[in-house]
């Protein structure tokens, strides 16, 4: 079979391995389709201390169990469920989470074999009816939005701003919405990439320069109730803090890079206003679950977001695309 692996930096090769086998507890999957995210392209430039090359890469990942069709999508962060987190009920925040396509062979790949682990934790979900493949493989970033706007209590009547206009803002614009928000604005510096996630999601208001200055215009001075950064930004959290409302609450959903992780925050903000600054690390089994419930019953689209479906050959292909901003969701169909 085929297969995309990780070697090194700048190295990802699609190269012929041999069909796997399922062991004790372990479930073979055909993959149908495996999407792309920013995470891939971070890999492909710099690599990942979780991935011990060589790797088949690939998180977001749908498909069929071998041998009797049923038709799958696969979480990507595997809990432990035995730490004292996991016995809280904090899985996406298990110190000990391994994840597909870093600790295991991901979906990048003709097949794959779904590690005992994850059937442990229920991270297999059926794929319901009238979901394609391709969808059911977008359940896994909206799994991460979901836990994202949980966290940060996204509601009826908030002006939410979404910072960052890829895939994962586009999932946050559509979400918000699902979950009663009036207004939500969307922001981004790449005028050409907020006018090709604008014209899918249908913001109220975009907003590609002074963000601080046009959110608090947009809502009377006021700021808005949640503000998303879904983006690898310290600009963009600093900014965040300064266009909150009062008892707002700021979501630093996009992870900043290794070697730049600090900014700088204006406490007396943070203190006056009363405001609430949550992180946001991935997803639980249950939100994927709950992520392939909001796309079947239609709340949250995705089959539109997926612009580009390219087979295994071409998957550098799809990862270029993602690391330049020009798709929002890359789909590769092995």
């Amino acid at each position: 079979m085929k297969v995309a692996r990780f070697h090194a930096p700048g190295d990802i090769r699609v190269e012929d391995a041999p069909e796997p086998v399922a062991g004790p507890g372990e479930l073979k999957i055909r993959v149908r389709n495996c999407s792309t995210c920013g995470t891939d392209a971070k890999i492909f430039t710099f690599g990942h201390h979780h991935i011990r090359p060589p790797r088949v890469m690939g998180h977001e990942i749908a498909g069929e169990v071998a041998g009797t069709g049923e038709r799958v999508q696969v979480i990507a962060a595997i809990p432990c469920g035995a730490c004292a987190e996991c016995r809280r009920g904090r899985l996406t925040v298990c110190p000990n989470q391994e994840s597909m396509g870093y600790h295991y062979d991901g979906g990048f790949a003709e097949y794959l074999i779904v590690p005992a682990k994850v059937l442990a934790v229920n991270g297999v979900n059926a794929i319901p009816d009238g979901v394609g493949f391709a969808e059911a493989s977008v359940a896994e970033p909206l799994a991460c939005v979901l836990n994202g706007q949980s966290l940060a209590g996204v509601g009826e009547g908030d002006d939410v701003v979404v910072m960052g206009a890829g895939p994962i803002g586009c999932l946050h614009v559509r979400l918000a919405r699902a979950r009663g928000a009036a207004r939500v604005f969307l922001v981004d510096v790449n005028a050409e990439r907020l006018a090709m996630a604008a014209a899918l999601v249908s913001p109220d208001a975009v907003i590609d320069s002074d963000p601080v200055e046009q959110v608090l215009k947009l809502t009377g001075g006021r700021g808005a109730d949640v503000v998303i950064t879904a983006a690898a930004s310290g600009a963009a959290q600093e900014q965040a803090v300064r266009m909150a409302a009062r008892q707002g609450r700021v979501s630093f959903f996009g992870g900043l890079p290794k070697d730049d992780p600090y900014i700088r925050l204006d406490s007396n903000l943070v203190h006056y206003r009363e405001l609430t600054v949550v992180g946001a690390n991935g997803s639980s089994p249950a939100h994927n679950a709950e992520a392939l419930r909001l796309i079947a019953g239609g709340l949250v689209p995705v089959a539109d977001l997926i612009t580009h479906r390219l087979p295994l050959s071409q998957v550098l292909d799809g990862i270029d695309l993602v690391s330049r901003g020009a798709a929002i969701k890359v789909t590769i169909e092995p």
